[in-house]
Order: structure tokens, then sequence, then C-alpha cells
């Protein structure tokens, strides 16, 4: 992903202690537990285990088999003019317009990056939603929820991020177009200080929806009320055709695109935080 304004960058790359666990910034003690943690944390760890995974790579196309298998009615979509590249979709059956859940798989091809947070923190969450909500009574009326895992999101010559990159989220917005009424993005969500504002091209009302929801279930100190600048990230491609879209991104990530990006910059508590939050706004969805 790419973010407008340069001071955030800074901020980031300034911040001491990369990876450093903060309790003063820990989440507060969560109301419910429907979300595993435990279980989502150890998926995160299973996939920075196999190492690197760039687009295409070997270890991302095994991680992609695997993925396939743990989402329900689980598939692969071709994108195309990229034929080792593959997005991992499931489903779970509901009324239409579809939302989607979704993260990128993939992460930057950078020596030894192995992407706890950037890439594997949002897939493990996803995994996660999607085996406790395949088991979950929803309302009546409840939309068909989509699990949506992108690849190629990393695979970029950032010259030209948005040309280049955000492969998979471009290939489904133009192949899906007119069957989705909002999309919720899982990007940076398990790093230890975690703390996600609205990034400024996330939709209000749907952001609104989802801070209501995490204020129910004890997670609100995590979502403030404050605004970071926009980032080009996997929704943007459904932003810009017109769908309700959110990211959920800490940016303010010191290992952002960095080796610290590892086990030790992540959390299972911020994983659990964030991902009680989103399944409390797909669980209620009408």
């Amino acid at each position: 992903m790419r973010v407008v304004l340069v001071g955030v960058l800074l901020s980031a790359l300034l911040c001491a202690g990369c990876g450093a666990d903060n309790p003063a910034a820990a989440p507060a003690r969560l109301k419910v537990d429907r979300f595993d943690g435990a279980r989502a944390f150890a998926e995160l760890r299973r996939q920075v285990e196999l190492g690197p995974r760039p687009a295409g790579s070997g270890p991302s196309r095994r991680l992609a088999a695997r993925l396939r298998r743990a989402l329900p009615r689980g598939r692969f979509e071709a994108i195309p003019g990229h034929p080792r590249l593959r997005n991992v979709v499931g489903r779970l059956p509901g009324a239409k317009p579809a939302v989607v859940v979704a993260a990128h798989y993939d992460t930057k091809a950078i020596r030894g990056f192995v992407g706890a947070n950037d890439g594997a923190g949002g897939t493990a969450a996803v995994v996660e939603l999607a085996r406790v909500l395949r088991r979950t009574q929803r309302p009546a009326g409840a939309p068909e929820l989509r699990f949506v895992l992108f690849d190629g999101e990393e695979a970029t010559d950032d010259s030209d991020f948005y040309a280049t990159g955000l492969r998979g989220s471009k290939a489904y917005e133009r192949r899906h177009r007119g069957e989705l009424r909002a999309l919720v993005l899982l990007d940076f969500i398990a790093d230890k200080r975690l703390r996600i504002p609205r990034e400024e091209g996330s939709n209000r009302q749907l952001w609104t929806q989802l801070r209501a929801a995490a204020k129910r279930v004890g997670a609100g100190a995590a979502f403030p009320v404050a605004t970071q600048p926009r980032i080009t990230d996997d929704h943007t491609p459904f932003v810009r055709a017109g769908v309700p879209a959110i990211d959920l991104i800490d940016f303010d990530f010191p290992c952002w695109h960095k080796r610290c990006d590892d086990m030790s910059a992540v959390s299972e508590r911020s994983l659990d935080t964030s991902g009680e939050a989103v399944l409390e706004l797909l669980r209620t969805w009408r």
C-alpha cells in the first residue's frame, strides 16, 4: 500500500522500539470471546514460518492451497495477465449484494521479509472470521459474505503503485462489479501498539458502524475518533468503483516493509481485539 502524506511515513520511521510491546498501548479486556485469538495467532505463525511469500513464489502458492481448504466453499480465482497469481475466495450464503471481507496474503519481495503484520495478520483474521461465521446464526436477511484473500498486492515496482500493484483486488473488483454492497479490508491489525484511526478514504458510515461494533465488544479504544491520511490499498479499486469500503490499517507501524515485521512485532491480543470488532460488525449486519 502507499500513503498520500509523507509525514505518516516519517513518524513511523522515527518511532522508537520497533516491535517493542508497550503495555500502555495494549487493548483493554474484551467483553466477549467469540473470535478465537489463539487460533488466529497460530495461523499467523504458520504463515511466518513459511518465510518470505512474494506473489507467485512457491511458498505463496503452497500457502494459497492451504487457505483454500480453510475457507467455506473455498476456490481459486485467476488474475488475468498474471498466470502464477490467484486470489483465494470463499463464501457463506445470504442476501445479495454481498459483503466482502478481505486481506492480502502475499509479502513484499524484500530479502528476509516475512510480513507478520503486513500480510499474515489480516489473512489469519479472515480465516478465523470465516470459521466462526459459518457456525453463527445471523439475522434474517443478512448479506452473503465473501472471504477474499488477494494475491499480488505487493507485486509492484513502486514507480506507479496503483498501476503495477493491487493485482488481485483490481481483478476481483472488475470481475464482480455490481455484485457487492461493501468491503471490509483487514491489513495492519496485529501490531503490538494497536491503534486504528479511520483511513481518510474509508467510508464514514461504514466506519461508524465498525466503531459501534468495537465499543459493544470492549474494543473501542483500538478505534479512536481520529483520521489518518488516505492510503492506496486493496480497498482503493472498490472505492473508485463506488463500493463503500473501509481499510483497517494501523499505519503508524515502525516495521512497515522492514525485516523487523516478524513475530516480535505482533500480538495475539491485538489480533483478537481486531477480530472481535469485525466479527461483531459482520454477525449483526442486516
